[in-house]
């Protein structure tokens, strides 16, 4: 097997069982190269004192530790050395000489040139630059976005918002959306399999899968969905980032908390359709959704409001601008049964992780020269 250069990838997630586009990227890519896996800063009053953890083969996962608060000037830049530091001290102890570097994060952007890499790949999948913040985090934001869209010797970027946003502005920019492992969500249209102990809701019932987090979903669409069909659960399956008790007062609105990327088929089979309820904001348009080819994938019927990604497909996903139009495709969607899934199952073979991964690999062997 030929050899590639190590990559210290940094993240803006952990590692954990919770999959997202980083984590499928580097499953793969780490077939051919040793990974070092960054996660956010941790303080020790996290009280996890290991070095680095073996996540998956070829892959191990590191938290650098911070002594101060980030809000204070003087805090950051002590704890930005000290990040160096320990990514410096690792690599040498894992023996990653030259690595390429990813940041995912553009907070981080303190390490580029500061690690011995051979090159620089900066990965944009949020515009984080338009997400609701305090203007003095906002301004620090649009700074460190636009210093590493500079320094970087790659830009990849998920969707075409943050294409137009780039281009132009770096020295090379490359598009290369989400993706799906098509094989592992053929177990939701497979009826043979037991229901999840677990999942306490009644039929039908529509599902969402992600963060469920207020500048994301819109919340009061979900309420005006939980009124108008009483008789219909609707399932939000991931971290809920809401106030307490915000949803929890309609009783067939489901805060069923996240659930592992390997037993996730199997909840998603007790829905009879799938939902995006995203807020339309500049955020939002930025993004290329993984739940997009998710859903596609397990060949539900879709209802989604008219956001980015989805709107791509609207011969197989049924979009919508107000509350009533939502209400009335979903009555649709549930009544629509499975005339559409080889359809949106033969879309989400065309945009696998394998694909993606190869389109990444290209772009690494370019800044790396391996």
């Amino acid at each position: 097997m030929e050899s590639c250069l190590p990559l210290v990838f940094v993240s803006l997630e952990d590692w954990d069982e919770i999959w997202r586009r980083n984590q499928f990227l580097c499953a793969i890519l780490s077939r051919r190269r040793r990974i070092l896996f960054v996660g956010p800063p941790r303080t020790v009053r996290e009280r996890d004192f290991r070095w680095t953890v073996p996540v998956h083969p070829g892959v191990t996962f590191f938290r650098p530790w911070k002594v101060l608060p980030n809000r204070w000037t003087s805090g950051r830049r002590i704890n930005e050395w000290l990040h160096r530091f320990q990514l410096r001290l690792l690599c040498r102890t894992l023996g990653m000489s030259r690595p390429t570097l990813w940041i995912n994060d553009h907070a981080q952007g303190h390490l580029a040139g500061r690690l011995g890499e051979a090159g620089v790949v900066y990965d944009v999948t949020d515009d984080w630059t338009v997400f609701p913040q305090q203007e003095e985090d906002r301004r620090r934001t649009v700074a460190q976005d636009a210093a590493l869209t500079r320094r970087a010797d790659a830009v990849i970027v998920c969707s075409d918002a943050l294409y137009a946003q780039k281009d132009g502005r770096c020295r090379s920019l490359h598009l290369i959306p989400n993706g799906v492992d098509l094989a592992h969500y053929e177990r939701v249209s497979d009826a043979s399999r037991a229901r999840p102990s677990d999942a306490v809701w009644p039929s039908p019932a529509v599902g969402y899968t992600g963060t469920v987090h207020a500048a994301r979903v819109d919340l009061e669409l979900l309420e005006a969905l939980a009124q108008a069909l009483p008789s219909v659960s609707i399932v939000l399956i991931g971290p809920s980032h809401l106030a307490p008790g915000r949803l929890q007062r309609y009783p067939n609105i489901f805060l069923a908390g996240p659930r592992p990327y390997e037993v996730l088929p199997e909840y998603m089979r007790t829905f009879d359709a799938c939902i995006v309820p995203h807020l339309m904001t500049p955020f939002t348009e930025s993004l290329n959704p993984i739940k997009l080819w998710e859903y596609l994938a397990a060949g539900l019927p879709v209802v989604s409001t008219d956001v980015a990604g989805f709107r791509d497909y609207p011969d197989l996903v049924r979009l919508t601008r107000t509350p009533a139009e939502f209400v009335a495709q979903v009555r649709a969607a549930l009544d629509e049964g499975d005339r559409h899934q080889a359809a949106r199952r033969a879309v989400a073979a065309h945009n696998s992780w394998e694909l993606r991964a190869g389109q990444v690999s290209a772009i690494l062997a370019q800044v790396g020269g391996s």
